[in-house]
């Protein structure tokens, strides 16, 4: 890794005890299908909204769904301020904050896209390494990026029907999540970060248009993102990690957090369920892994992990399909015997906090709220 870590205040870092993971065997997930990307021809970038799920799929999910008291929230438009020099995250407001307007537009400083290609193996054949495959990430670099300043880093997957390119989209063609983060950082109401969009697709580019096939290469993603994508990553760009050695990883991974909208968002509890050594922070959002709150609690406590180890940012809408489902895992995970979840809007007092926009749907516009909310979040002091 790149890292230089010259400036006292990166001497913050914690030093973590380094565990092996120890997750139990997978449960079958209740999973939500995602969106698709949206063509050229509309004049839209990021994700379409419900209407394109098939009646059939959304029936499957629909069915897994139970009535769920309504959570109401309002849009707050006050900006946050970042504190220099916080190694960890700040208070999260209780209501979910509306993207500026003008976000939306290109900012006068800019960070960069980047294409990463790196080496990794076809999925279901992952142990037996027999098929080599070639894979693509999109990597937002921040405005004045440095190899001599250590960045945290968010790693976003997309949901279904969708690739790598659909959040940030490509040098050639941006998308709007790329002014977003332009604009917080300028206005520093977020931390720079480097924020990198991967793929769980495998040989085929609409593997995630097949929900079935998608639940099991998102159960199959941790491979990939622990052994390839992260050390190709992170040995390329500036970030806090040492090294690319399991242990240099794990040493960093309170400058790491792994975010995704529906089936984005059922990889993101893949990856508390088998990568807690490597990430402390994760951001899901409408989709849902299980409603058995036991089950979560033993990933924790199975990884010898507990209460104070990492922190869960969970966003959801009341129009979207997927609420139901996805609080009932959240409530089951607060109810859960033995107390590891405890929900609280800073790390100090807890490890879960669960935001409702009144309104929302499964949507891109849904999608690019709750990335926004938590990356003026994350890292970030004084909230």
């Amino acid at each position: 890794m790149k890292n230089r870590k010259k400036w006292g205040v990166y001497l913050l870092g914690v030093i973590l005890a380094l565990y092996t993971v120890g997750c139990g065997g997978s449960q079958p997930p209740a999973g939500n299908r995602n969106e698709r990307s949206v063509s050229d021809e509309t004049g839209q970038n990021g994700v379409e909204n419900q209407e394109n799920i098939s009646v059939d799929d959304r029936t499957q999910m629909e069915a897994a769904d139970t009535d769920t008291a309504n959570a109401e929230t309002t849009l707050s438009e006050e900006g946050i301020a970042l504190m220099d020099g916080q190694t960890g995250s700040g208070q999260i407001p209780e209501e979910l904050v509306q993207i500026p307007k003008e976000y939306f537009g290109a900012a006068s400083e800019q960070g960069t896209l980047a294409r990463l290609e790196y080496q990794t193996w076809e999925s279901m054949s992952y142990g037996d390494q027999t098929e080599p495959l070639t894979k693509t990430a999109y990597v937002y670099l921040p405005y004045n990026y440095s190899e001599e300043v250590p960045y945290p880093v968010l790693y976003l997957m997309h949901g279904g029907w969708s690739n790598e390119t659909t959040y940030l989209g490509t040098p050639e063609n941006p998308h709007e999540l790329k002014n977003i983060l332009d604009h917080a950082i300028q206005d520093k109401s977020m931390a720079p970060v480097i924020v990198v969009c991967p793929t769980y697709n495998n040989t085929s580019p609409g593997d995630s248009a097949d929900y079935g096939l998608a639940l099991r290469l998102t159960d199959n993603y941790h491979n990939e993102l622990l052994n390839d994508l992260i050390p190709a990553v992170e040995g390329k760009y500036s970030t806090y990690a040492e090294g690319t050695s399991p242990q240099a990883l794990m040493g960093s991974r309170s400058y790491r957090a792994f975010a995704g909208f529906s089936m984005g968002s059922v990889t993101t509890w893949h990856t508390f369920q088998y990568c807690m050594d490597y990430f402390r922070y994760f951001l899901p959002s409408s989709g849902n892994l299980t409603s058995d709150g036991v089950y979560m609690e033993r990933l924790v406590t199975d990884a010898g992990y507990g209460s104070e180890d990492f922190f869960i940012y969970a966003m959801s809408g009341t129009e979207d399909f997927a609420y139901a489902a996805f609080t009932n895992q959240i409530q089951a995970m607060i109810n859960a015997p033995d107390g590891i979840f405890i929900e609280a809007a800073n790390e100090n007092d807890g490890n879960l906090a669960y935001r409702v926009q009144e309104g929302n749907a499964h949507d891109g516009n849904a999608a690019l709220q709750y990335i926004y909310n938590g990356l003026i979040w994350l890292w970030a002091e004084g909230k």
